[in-house]
Formats: C-alpha cells, structure tokens, sequence
C-alpha cells in the first residue's frame, strides 16, 4: 500500500497526527471490546508501523486506557472530548489508528471484517439499508 501524508484529528480539535508511513491494513474489528469503545457496531482500524505516526499537537492531551481483565487490551482517547486516537498494539509494534478520525481519504477500502461471530446481535449490514443524503423526513421512517 502507498504512504500517506494524511492527518487526523479528535473532535474538538485539541490533538492531530500525521500518518507518514506505509499502510499496512485496513479493517473492521467487530469484537465486544471494539464495540464498547466506539459505542458503534464495529471499529474501523487502520494499521501503520511504530515509525509511521507522528504527532502534530496536542499529544499531552492524549490518554490511555488498559483494561484490567485483559491487560494486552488498551486505547487512547483525548482528555479534553473524548474522542479515540491512536494507541500503540497490544504487541507494541503497530499503530491502530481509528479511521473516522482522518480529515482527508486514504484511498484504500477495510480488506476484511475480524471476530465476525462476534458481531452485535442488531447489526445489519450496511448495503441491507435505505440511504439518504441527509437527514430524512420522519415519515419516511
């Protein structure tokens, strides 16, 4: 995959980062812990080595949560919104670095959906749904 130049940001703009190095993958993770942090059905996941993130501002507002029952388990969030940012892996190699953050596209797609058996049990594929521009009218509900 290409090298990015690519900078993402948390909601209330207090950190960014830059993806500099090689992409190395793309996917959904639908696994319990995934789906707790996100609040949503799956996370989108975008992996780079150690030396491909770098800081732009802000990173001492970045925090880290490890969970206790699962120690190799953890996330990052900023102290300020609490929006997800990017933590270093569990194996402490790659960045996991959460796709909704980045301002601009990457060009790639997710190449696969992990812990599928695992998925919400409400979850419905998004092609399976109605589309809208916007918001719709209530009656279209």
């Amino acid at each position: 995959m290409r090298e990015p130049n690519i900078e993402g940001t948390c909601l209330c703009g207090t950190v960014t980062y830059r993806i500099t190095g090689r992409i190395l993958s793309f996917q959904y993770c639908h696994c319990s812990r995934c789906r707790r942090f996100t609040g949503s059905a799956h996370a989108a996941n975008i992996f780079t080595t150690l030396d491909g993130l770098e800081w732009v501002r802000g990173e001492e507002s970045v925090s880290r949560f490890v969970l206790d029952a699962q120690p190799k388990y953890g996330t990052a969030f900023c102290k300020n919104c609490g929006s997800s940012l990017p933590s270093v892996s569990a194996s402490g190699d790659i960045w996991v670095i959460p796709a909704g953050l980045l301002s601009q596209d990457l060009g790639i797609t997710p190449k696969r959906s992990i812990f599928w058996d695992s998925r919400a049990p409400w979850y419905r594929h998004v092609s399976d749904l109605p589309c809208h521009a916007e918001l719709p009218d209530k009656k279209s509900e």
